[in-house]
């Protein structure tokens, strides 16, 4: 497990976030004292739990099965520009 100060991981993040895709962890530290750690999300597993949680939390809603072919044969919705950029906005604010 590797541990790098703030101002290190910021200016190196790609660097860092290839090792953690290689599996390695990683231990974040402000000013030398351990704050946080980033570790490989493991594959299928975590990903599945993670949809569960957001089905439960009423956040996601799953399919019931392929896309029709006739499905692409629809028309485009129509959505302004401004409505877009509104909704962007609203989204970004609430986070």
């Amino acid at each position: 497990m590797r541990s790098v100060n703030i101002a290190e991981l910021k200016n190196s993040l790609s660097a860092y976030l290839r090792l953690v895709r290689g599996g390695e962890e990683l231990v974040i530290r402000d000013r030398s004292r351990a704050i946080a750690r980033i570790v490989p999300i493991e594959a299928a597993g975590d990903e599945e739990e993670e949809e569960r949680e957001l089905v439960a939390a009423g956040l996601l809603r799953l399919g019931a099965g392929p896309i029709e072919d006739s499905f692409w044969d629809l028309p485009a919705p129509r959505v302004s520009g401004e409505s877009v950029q509104k909704a962007l906005e609203e989204d970004r604010d609430a986070w």
